[in-house]
């Protein structure tokens, strides 16, 4: 049986240009195209607790890690709405490595933000590299002559495993030892040790455990400001480049959408293939799909997929219309952009939670994948950045005009 139509692709900013687009379906093809391969992966990437390196290398030769790499220094730079499809795609077959893809790629749209010294730094001799990072200021700094030495720890690093540098949060002080800004830090991954601590009960295999700095030094030209990066001041000089002119949070948050709109799309996918194979115990129905029960669960299902779908394609159309335009967006509107990406991942959530239950029983099973797809969507949509809880509290608080008093990662 085929599954429906992806959701919600009609959404898109006005004005994307049909070479845009025409990139789009290229890369979420290439996606398309290697989902067998890593669904076919995805018990062993979560046995091992680690994208298996046939993933990454499918990946990489797909060009998909390039997708939010400076064009200048060998990237495709595409907008956010591919990036969430081609997170979607993957995610079909494995949500981990779609995972830990996304947050690599996201990794490298934060690159983009730093002074071009930085940029060439991690992309110039090496295009290929990839960047894993935590934002959290999990560290102690010291103020030196041309930057500052850091000794710290940062969980959860998704991807920090196939990663040659990682960007992390840290304290900024001033040469008296006080703090004064919170800031961004390029690290490469030979000046960091991972501490083997990822082990959860979904998203196994993203391999996001915990990076340790002791001592290193950070020249001040690879850190940037967090909280002037969150108010759209960024340090590249490339201020033409639309991608590096979008908003911090909004894309930070939006992006972790992308694996659950895949996640709960091949939990549908899986039972409308197996309904008309499987019967329902201690019922007269010979197959699901006769069932009146199963009949309405996978409507109910699709259309919370659809909605979910409808969220985040708005969300990342509002991102990609004020980075064309070089418009940063008030705080109602990245509120908004939060707000939807929390109704996005409750839906697919909700869609998940829906087809577990016409499933049956047996996608409990450890040879299931939908018990594996149930425990990645749990774990992932409990991120802190993309809480629907606190996004629907940020977002409650701006349309009544009140812009503080619950997280400043808006």
């Amino acid at each position: 049986m085929s599954s429906p139509p992806t959701p919600g692709c009609s959404l898109d900013r006005p004005g994307t240009s049909d070479e845009a687009r025409a990139l789009r379906a290229e890369l979420v093809g290439r996606a398309r195209e290697i989902v067998p391969v890593l669904a076919r992966n995805a018990p062993r990437t979560e046995a091992e607790r680690r994208v298996v390196e046939e993933n990454i290398a499918l990946i990489d030769e797909a060009g998909l890690f390039s997708i939010m790499r400076p064009r200048r220094l060998g990237g495709l730079e595409t907008d956010i709405r591919t990036k969430l499809e081609v997170s979607r795609e993957l995610a079909r077959g494995c949500g981990s490595t779609a995972w830990a893809t996304t947050l690599m790629n996201v990794c490298a749209f934060f690159a983009g933000l730093f002074p071009d010294q930085a940029q060439r730094d991690v992309l110039e001799g090496s295009p290929g590299n990839r960047i894993a990072g935590v934002l959290a200021p999990t560290a102690e700094a010291t103020r030196v002559d041309g930057g500052y030495r850091l000794t710290g720890s940062w969980g959860w690093a998704s991807g920090c495993l196939h990663a040659q540098w990682a960007v992390v949060g840290f304290p900024v002080p001033d040469e008296h030892g006080e703090v004064v800004d919170q800031g961004l830090a390029l690290v490469p991954m030979t000046d960091l040790t991972i501490e083997d601590t990822w082990f959860v009960a979904g998203m196994r295999g993203t391999g996001s455990n915990t990076l340790v700095a002791r001592d290193i030094l950070v020249p001040e030209h690879r850190v940037i400001s967090i909280p002037a990066a969150i108010g759209g001041r960024y340090a590249t000089e490339h201020t033409g480049e639309a991608l590096y002119r979008s908003p911090f949070i909004p894309v930070a948050a939006i992006v972790l959408a992308g694996p659950q709109l895949g996640l709960a799309q091949a939990a549908l996918d899986l039972v409308l293939e197996k309904a008309p194979k499987r019967g329902i115990s201690y019922t007269f129905y010979d197959t699901q799909t006769e069932a009146p029960t199963v009949q309405l669960a996978v409507a109910k299902a699709a259309s919370l997929i659809d909605a979910a779908h409808l969220f985040a394609y708005r969300a990342a159309a509002d991102i990609d219309q004020a980075a064309a335009d070089g418009v940063y967006p008030d705080y109602a509107a990245r509120a908004r952009v939060r707000m939807d990406t929390g109704a996005a991942i409750e839906n697919a959530r909700e869609a998940i939670r829906t087809l577990v239950s016409a499933h049956g029983a047996g996608s409990f099973a450890e040879v299931s994948p939908m018990q594996r797809i149930w425990r990645d969507s749990e774990v992932a949509s409990r991120h802190a950045v993309i809480s629907p809880a606190i996004s629907s509290e940020v977002y409650g608080r701006a349309l009544l005009g009140l812009t503080d008093g619950v997280t400043a990662l808006v």
